[in-house]
């Protein structure tokens, strides 16, 4: 029986794409739902163009009430009965409503090297720490932001002439073999993290 996986976007969705587009053949796990929290956001489109159910909750209807967005949320999931939530490009930063309801369950990708650089603005900050190295990091989610246990990390070189949107570009492309490398061993079952 295959692993049903709701996939959370703000934006574009290419890691959700990526993480869709792996999800056949023998993988555990199979799409469920696509949920956005703006309908504006890209990634539905090219979530439906693949045949997968899509959810808008937006966040703005809610005033700053994050517990009444999040309760939402998890009605708008709950129909899909996912078993893993992915979170890939979500913009919003999540209370324990949310997160205790899917705990040891939900999955997120990070454009840092954890524990480095919580939070925003990381190619930036790795620049300016003059790092040798940058990557990314799909890590288990917790209360804390950008903590939980890692689940795998890829790694890229900070080349001398890069701005954070060189080093972005060249992340992301490690964040599209990351995530679905960690999501089809998550889904059977094995923490162990993996390097790239």
């Amino acid at each position: 029986m295959s692993k049903r996986v709701a996939i959370l976007i703000s934006g574009g969705g290419s890691n959700m794409v990526s993480l869709v587009d792996s999800m056949t053949g023998d993988h555990p796990a199979r799409p469920a739902v696509v949920l956005a929290n703006s309908a504006d956001a890209g990634g539905l489109q090219k979530a439906a163009d693949r045949g997968i159910a899509t959810e808008v909750v937006d966040h703005r209807d809610f005033k700053g009430d994050r517990e009444a967005f999040e309760k939402a949320l998890i009605s708008a999931l709950e129909p899909h009965d996912p078993d893993i939530v992915c979170l890939a490009g979500f913009m919003r930063i999540l209370t324990p409503v949310f997160i205790d309801a899917f705990r040891g369950r939900m999955l997120n990708i990070h454009p840092s090297l954890l524990p480095k650089y919580r939070g925003l603005h990381t190619h930036a900050r790795a620049i300016e720490a003059g790092d040798a190295e940058a990557g990314c990091t799909v890590h288990e989610v917790t209360p804390e932001l950008d903590d939980g246990p890692i689940l795998g990390q890829a790694r890229v070189p900070i080349r001398p002439d890069d701005t954070p949107d060189t080093l972005a570009a060249r992340v992301l492309t490690q964040e599209h073999k990351l995530y679905p490398a960690v999501l089809r061993r998550f889904a059977q079952g094995d923490r162990n993290p993996i390097y790239l």
